[in-house]
């Protein structure tokens, strides 16, 4: 068997935060731009709170959705810095790490931030 030198180590994110996070960048994504198409009176409590923002702080709401995706961005940038730390230098890796934690944030960068290839791995 090959054995690898880690510079081709990934691991993808669990499946709860690739549903969470899609989700939940989904509904923000869709209550600043397309906010008509939500059924606040069906979401109980949290519909009425997400209708009085939409109502009342549009602009702030549209300002929070941009810092989402900035920081989901430097994390993904962060996450090509951490590879070269980390000595993953395959260029297919290195974009498997950029775009899923472009896409899914901390719950993918904190997998690159445990990765530890000095330490021998225990059985």
């Amino acid at each position: 068997m090959a054995t690898s030198d880690g510079g081709d180590y990934f691991k993808r994110t669990s499946l709860f935060w690739i549903v969470s996070v899609t989700l939940g960048m989904s509904y923000f994504t869709c209550t600043v731009f397309v906010p008509e198409q939500i059924p606040f009176e069906s979401l109980g409590v949290f519909g009425s709170f997400c209708k009085h923002l939409v109502d009342n702080y549009a602009n702030i709401m549209y300002k929070g959705w941009l810092a989402a995706w900035a920081v989901h961005a430097f994390e993904a940038f962060t996450a090509l810095r951490m590879c070269t730390n980390k000595g993953i230098h395959d260029t297919a890796t290195r974009c498997m790490w950029f775009i899923q934690t472009f896409l899914f944030g901390f719950a993918s960068l904190g997998l690159l931030l445990k990765y530890d290839p000095e330490r021998p791995k225990q059985n």
